[in-house]
């Protein structure tokens, strides 16, 4: 099913890990409803902006699948509102920031980068249509590290 001109919802519902350990990770249809909002306010205008295609590395998980992950049970993940994401030849700081200055979300996550590697940590960001907090968070594992961002 094509969300939006360059997503797909089994691009968003794809998961290594749930293949390796037999977890069926189906969104319902208001999960499905949820990733379609989220491919609609961010994936696809981070890809109009940059016009780099890539496949975020993590979408909608269900319950199953985001433990075995090790998530919290209130990951947004599992609602379908959050995608993970990291775009080729762009630095994450980069790609956070210009989200956060340029799209309306709910959460955006800055996560484990190191400055000055741009590869390094990935890109959390969620949506949702009403109440959004625009709040933005740095993870890292040290607090050097948690001036680089937000």
């Amino acid at each position: 099913m094509q969300l939006t001109t360059n997503f797909t919802l089994q691009e968003l519902i794809k998961s290594q890990t749930a293949l390796r350990l037999d977890i069926r990770n189906i969104p319902s249809e208001e999960e499905v409803a949820n990733l379609r909002l989220v491919a609609e306010h961010i994936l696809q205008p981070v890809r109009d902006h940059f016009k780099i295609p890539f496949v975020p590395t993590s979408g909608y998980r269900c319950r199953a699948l985001n433990r075995a992950l090790k998530s919290k049970d209130t990951s947004q993940h599992i609602k379908g509102q959050a995608v993970d994401l990291e775009i080729p030849t762009i630095s994450n700081l980069d790609l956070a920031s210009w989200i956060r200055d340029t799209l309306k979300f709910d959460q955006l996550i800055l996560e484990f980068y190191t400055a000055g590697d741009k590869a390094s940590g990935w890109v959390h960001c969620s949506y949702v249509e009403k109440n959004r907090r625009m709040a933005v968070i740095n993870i890292a594992d040290d607090k050097e590290k948690q001036s680089a961002f937000a």
